[in-house]
């Protein structure tokens, strides 16, 4: 199942609400709404300085990730980005794999 980074700052609406609810009250949302797409949530931390948060995240697939993301950020009380993961497994697969003989730009 591909693995993704979810990574945001809260908006101040955002942080509003996570102090109305509680930290444990939104990573138990963030569980639902990634179990409901058939999907697991690995982990999720809160941080400081670049990033107010980050998810791990196992979607089934790519245009359900893509759905996630435009649905979480439509809601408005994050911005966030979406960053596939690699495996140690898929990295040696793809370095294995030859690419067709090209001519780049300049050459």
């Amino acid at each position: 199942m591909p693995k993704y980074l979810y990574s945001g700052n809260y908006t101040a609406e955002g942080a509003a609400g996570l102090l109305r609810e509680s930290g444990t009250a939104r990573h138990e949302e963030a569980k639902k709404i990634v179990t409901s797409m058939g999907g697991n949530l690995e982990a999720y931390y809160w941080c400081y300085g670049e990033k107010d948060f980050l998810m791990i995240l196992d979607i089934p697939s790519e245009s359900m990730a893509i759905k996630f993301s435009l649905a979480i950020g439509a809601w408005g009380g994050f911005q966030g980005k979406l960053t596939p993961i690699i495996t140690v497994e898929q990295m040696d697969q793809a370095i294995s794999t030859d690419l067709p003989e090209m001519r780049l730009p300049g050459e």
